[in-house]
């Protein structure tokens, strides 16, 4: 599998080659590994947001109003920010393999405890504990896969196993809320309890043994955080998702009270708008082997003219369901090179920083949000929360340029 690799691979088994925007040779085949993975982040981008779709239920059960039930969605962000990293150094010393499956483990037994639970305070509970193993299993899902596609299909490989995520929104989120509708609320959690068992045993099966674990510590881990490119490549995790996302978040406003679509649209328009972003995940960690610093530099730049599009021409129909399904396309295309980068820069403590990746995308999200739904009450209106989104989505060009800058200085220098 790493027979064509020729430089030593260091202790994160990624290598040590620096990336430029040169092609280089990649398998044709990814590991089936690597689609394994993508089967578990499908699952855990399905938990995250079908909450959404089945919030005036679970409202209605439980004796709370809709705003409280949404919590269920905050205690999960929350979960994932601050779970990435903790988890990351409290399973330093388990393999990988072993991580994984505890994860998975976590997260069906969270599910059954939802599906079980009467008291409100315990479904937040158990959804924090979630998100604290979806934190941990992506995190480990973006170092495995990294390490068996080898350097030069490694942001590939994170764009499939991301990408599972990302059809998450296409496919299960859609599904999970159909299956609520039919069945109660409860059904979806307990399918993705009985998911998640089953998704332990191909993890088991498929999940190569690690030979010869070497001995970590958290300082070990903890010296990653000194590498100032590691920092601009969770600035621009941070930024980019929260671009996208601070817009996204407000979507359904925007289109039925400017766009003036019907309500029964609006999820055909985020279908749109998930399968650009699965599109966008692949495409992006494909060109991310070859050309990473063009890909995230012109994601970025992408993003923001298409978010400053649907500012100015939110009021006609047709183009701003274009502009949508685009901003999935471009929005989160550069999400799988960031992540690759930011491992390879973490040096020996790769997991940490795909661990930070994640925390970093959901800081970016969380904080876009809250700044976009501050704009709603402003003079900018339903407006607002595009705004918001082209200024966060144009941030992302400082840290994207500077790696890129950095990356061919260092290039320059070793040819010398």
């Amino acid at each position: 599998m790493r027979g064509a690799i020729l430089q030593k691979p260091d202790d994160t088994g990624v290598g040590r080659r620096e990336p430029s925007d040169r092609s280089s040779p990649a398998p044709t085949r990814l590991p089936v590994v690597v689609y394994v993975l993508a089967l578990g982040t499908f699952l855990m981008g399905t938990t995250e947001f079908v909450v959404a779709g089945l919030l005036p239920e679970i409202a209605g059960d439980l004796q709370v109003s809709v705003g409280r039930a949404g919590l269920m969605i905050t205690v999960f962000a929350v979960g994932m920010i601050v779970g990435a990293p903790l988890t990351a150094m409290l399973t330093l010393r388990l393999p990988a393999r072993w991580t994984l499956v505890l994860a998975l483990g976590v997260f069906a037994a969270g599910h059954v405890v939802v599906a079980l639970g009467t008291g409100f305070m315990t479904l937040l509970a158990a959804r924090f504990l979630t998100a604290l193993a979806t934190g941990a299993f992506w995190a480990v899902a973006n170092v495995v896969a990294t390490r068996v596609a080898g350097p030069a299909a490694s942001s590939r490989a994170v764009g499939v196993v991301g990408s599972g995520a990302m059809l998450a929104n296409v496919v299960g989120v859609p599904l999970g809320a159909f299956a609520g509708q039919v069945m109660g609320w409860r059904g979806p959690f307990w399918a993705l309890a009985a998911l998640g068992a089953a998704a332990t045993a191909l993890i088991v099966r498929h999940v190569p043994h690690e030979g010869g674990q070497r001995a970590v510590s958290v300082r070990s881990e903890l010296s990653a955080l000194g590498s100032g490119r590691l920092w601009l490549a969770l600035a621009a995790c941070a930024t980019t998702t929260g671009g996208v996302l601070s817009t996204y978040t407000y979507i359904a406003p925007l289109l039925t009270d400017r766009t003036g679509l019907a309500a029964g649209l609006v999820p055909l328009v985020l279908v749109g708008f998930g399968a650009g972003a699965l599109a966008g995940f692949l495409l992006g960690g494909r060109l991310g082997d070859v050309r990473p610093y063009a890909t995230t530099i012109t994601a970025a730049a992408a993003t923001t003219v298409i978010l400053l599009g649907v500012c100015l021409l939110g009021g006609s129909a047709v183009p701003t369901v274009a502009l949508i399904a685009l901003l999935g396309l471009f929005g989160l295309g550069a999400n799988p090179v960031l992540i690759s980068l930011a491992v390879r820069y973490a040096g020996r403590a790769p997991t940490l920083g795909s661990a930070l990746t994640v925390s970093a995308f959901n800081l970016g999200t969380a904080a876009g949000s809250w700044a976009a739904g501050l704009t709603l009450d402003s003079a900018l209106g339903v407006t607002g929360p595009a705004a918001v989104g082209t200024a966060v989505a144009a941030l992302t060009l400082v840290p994207t340029t500077a790696i890129a800058l950095a990356g061919r200085r260092r290039a320059v220098t070793a040819r010398l």
